[in-house]
Parts: structure tokens; sequence; C-alpha cells
């Protein structure tokens, strides 16, 4: 049950992570028409954060219901081969499903909003942006999990403030989007989710860039605690 659960939480959640980007552009410069002002991207910046702290509120509601593909299979890794396998198989999927089915609700009600993000370099700087911005989130994320374990709102907070700004360096070039299950929602709405370019920047990159980032935290951070356990057992 508790494996069932998590899958239809992945996909209700990757539903509605695609759709939430979606209606704040839609407030934001149709709505308030406050268009690409300054003043506007501030206030879109402002719903952002909003918003992830909602998601965030959500996957701890349903224990453990996730959006983004990377996120569990940084955990999957973590832990056992079953683990693994149900992530996988299962999870990553239910959330790839969830975000296509996300993407053609919204282009059946909202026809003009767009065709979602894009490459606009080469296939190999896009690669490079997308690794670069997945090992620099996963790295974050990690280290907020070790250093503030039970502190909810402030993680939450450095998370979202740095998933954001991360997302602006990127927005341009690949989109900053850090998520493989939102960005096929919308390459398969477009027809090129079987490309080259969306399978090396958007899955590969971001896939290995999560691996390495698991491995070198591992690799600085554990001798770093073994370290701190043997002088503090010393000092006993």
């Amino acid at each position: 049950m508790a494996g069932i659960r998590l899958i239809v939480s992945d996909f209700i959640l990757s539903f509605m992570w695609v759709w939430q980007s979606v209606l704040i552009k839609i407030f934001v410069y149709k709505v308030l028409g406050l268009g690409h002002a300054p003043s506007g991207e501030v206030f879109k910046c402002g719903l952002s954060i909003i918003s992830m702290f909602l998601f965030a509120f959500l996957g701890k509601v349903t224990k453990g219901g996730a959006y983004n593909p990377l996120t569990v299979l940084a955990s999957g890794i973590s832990g056992d081969f079953s683990n693994f396998l149900f992530t996988v198989g299962a999870r990553i999927p239910a959330q790839v499903i969830g975000s296509i089915t996300g993407v053609r609700f919204i282009l059946d009600t909202f026809p003009q909003i767009g065709r979602g993000p894009s490459l606009n370099v080469g296939i190999h700087h896009g690669a490079l942006t997308e690794g670069l911005l997945t090992f620099a989130i996963v790295t974050i994320s990690l280290g907020l999990a070790r250093k503030i374990p039970g502190s909810f709102y402030m993680k939450t907070w450095i998370s979202s403030v740095s998933k954001l700004a991360l997302h602006i360096l990127g927005s341009d070039m690949t989109g900053g989007c850090m998520n493989p299950a939102s960005v096929m929602g919308w390459a398969y709405a477009r027809g090129d989710h079987i490309t080259k370019e969306h399978i090396f920047v958007y899955w590969l990159a971001p896939i290995q860039a999560t691996v390495l980032a698991l491995w070198l935290f591992k690799l600085v951070v554990r001798p770093l605690a073994e370290e701190k356990k043997d002088s503090k057992s010393k000092s006993e």
C-alpha cells in the first residue's frame, strides 16, 4: 500500500507541477498585466518560491511524494537494490506520465500558452549546462539534509531560492529545468521526446550529474564524519 501511495502521489504532484508554472505566468502576465517588466519578474519569482513551499509541504504530507525523477533517483541509488528497482520501474514512469497528462490538459485548456522549455544552444553546451545545474542543486539538497535535518522551513527556503537562482541562470540556454519528467511532458506534446538532443540534454546529463554528486558527497562527507567521530571518541 505504501508503494501504491507513492506512485499515485508522484503522478498527482507531477501533474500539478507542470500546471503551476503555467498558472503563475498567466496570473502575472495576463491577469495582473505586468508583462516582462522588472516588477512582474520579481512577483513571478515570489510566487514560484511560494509554490515550491507548497510542493515541499505536499511531499511531506504524502510521506515522500515527488515530482522530479532526480529527487527519487538520488534516494533510490542511496538505498537497497529493491528500492532502486521500484524507483526506476514505477516511480519515475509515474512522474513522466503525470507530466505528459498535465501538459496535454494544459494545451487543451490554453492552446496559446506556448511549447514549454527548449534547447537554444548546441547539444554539448546544453548537456553541460543541465549537468552543472543538476550537480549544484543535488549537492545543495544533500548538504541541507545533513546540516539541518529537522528544520523544514529553513531547508525549504534555501532549496527554493537555490532552485530559482539556478533556473534563472540556465533559462536562456536550456530552460534551466533540472526536471526530466517536466521537460518530457512538453517534448512529448511537441513530438521531439525521442530526439538525441532531448535524451542527452534533459535525461542523460542530469542523471550523470546526480550520480556524480552522490558519489562525491559520500567520498568527501563520510571521511569527515568518521574523522570527527574518531576525534570525539579519543577526547572521551
